[in-house]
């Protein structure tokens, strides 16, 4: 049996390996024909409000000239805040029960359910007025976390600290899309109350900026599907393998033919 040929193996390797190549021109986002250096281009966006839900965490913090007053409802943690540790932030913050209520020191129990952040503030400001004269109130969502999977550089669950994220800046949470990551083909699943909502997003495409999915909601999820090429590299690093034991068990049958 004859070994394989070194120039037939780098040519069979070769083009194995050009199927798992990925194009430039699919890796830049938002691309578009209208972008230039010398005039800015604006893209208008609808920003979606997110109402309060059972399950939902929030900070409340009482401000007012009466400390002992402020420390009876300020729960929260103020080292953990600036740390950002999302474990004690749960721990100390307001949940919203199943039935949309929150339940606050002496004030008592107040319904959020169904409110923006700044209905609940103004809801939970009036509680307040009742006990602490001229408290300032504000009121923040401690349980704004994003999941990002798929291609991109860190999966994992993320904590968003800003009332608005994008797309953009989700990924961004994530260390970008890797090589292999899909642009074209982004799966956004966001919890709806009749169930999960499936869209597609591509990245690639500068009408992302307009869209109505261009700002992320809590408990949204983004998943990056792989490229075919990311599967042809995968193979070719296998084929290389087989092809190389393959040359040498050729080798070793050719030697021992030969020294009979």
């Amino acid at each position: 049996m004859r070994p394989y040929p070194p120039q037939f193996l780098v040519l069979l390797l070769s083009l194995v390996l050009l199927g798992g190549c990925v194009s430039q021109k699919s890796l830049p986002y938002l691309q578009s024909g209208k972008y230039s250096t010398q005039t800015p281009v604006t893209s208008e966006n609808t920003r979606l409000t997110y109402r309060l839900q059972p399950s939902d965490v929030l900070s409340i913090r009482v401000q007012s000239v009466q400390p002992q007053l402020n420390d009876m409802f300020n729960t929260t943690d103020s080292r953990a805040m600036l740390n950002g540790d999302p474990g004690t932030l749960f721990l100390t913050g307001y949940s919203v029960d199943e039935l949309g209520f929150i339940n606050l020191p002496t004030v008592g129990r107040l319904k959020v359910q169904g409110m923006t952040v700044d209905e609940a503030q103004s809801v939970v400001q009036q509680g307040v007025a009742k006990y602490v004269r001229d408290a300032n109130v504000l009121v923040k969502l401690l349980s704004f976390k994003i999941t990002v999977l798929g291609e991109v550089r860190n999966p994992g669950r993320y904590f968003v600290y800003n009332a608005q994220c994008t797309v953009l800046e989700g990924l961004g949470l994530a260390g970008d899309l890797s090589e292999f990551g899909n642009r074209k083909n982004v799966k956004l699943i966001r919890q709806t109350a009749n169930g999960s909502e499936v869209v597609l997003l591509d990245l690639t495409d500068s009408k992302l900026l307009s869209s109505s999915h261009f700002y992320l909601l809590p408990n949204d999820a983004l998943y990056v599907e792989p490229m075919k090429a990311r599967t042809n590299r995968g193979n070719a690093t296998n084929l290389g393998l087989v092809f190389a034991g393959i040359s040498t068990v050729a080798l070793i049958l050719n030697y021992i033919q030969s020294s009979k």
